[in-house]
């Protein structure tokens, strides 16, 4: 389809990091609250910010392919 694989895995991992840590289904915030012994409503907020760079960088690795495979 003439995407390129790097930029292809480089998409998958921003959006798989998004929706490992978004909640409801939020295993690893889940997980990481357990560990810590943090009610997750109270870690909730400090994870935000986190997601919100996890979203902007997948749109710009997303709009622009060249980020991501300009080394090759």
């Amino acid at each position: 389809m003439g995407v390129h694989e790097v930029h292809y895995a480089m998409i998958v991992i921003l959006a798989m990091g998004i929706g490992l840590f978004a909640p409801p289904f939020g295993v690893v915030c889940y997980g990481a609250c357990a560990i810590g012994r943090v009610s997750p409503d109270d870690a909730l907020w400090r994870i935000w910010p986190y997601i919100d760079a996890l979203v902007i960088a997948l749109a710009i690795v997303a709009g622009i392919p060249w980020i991501s495979i300009w080394f090759l």
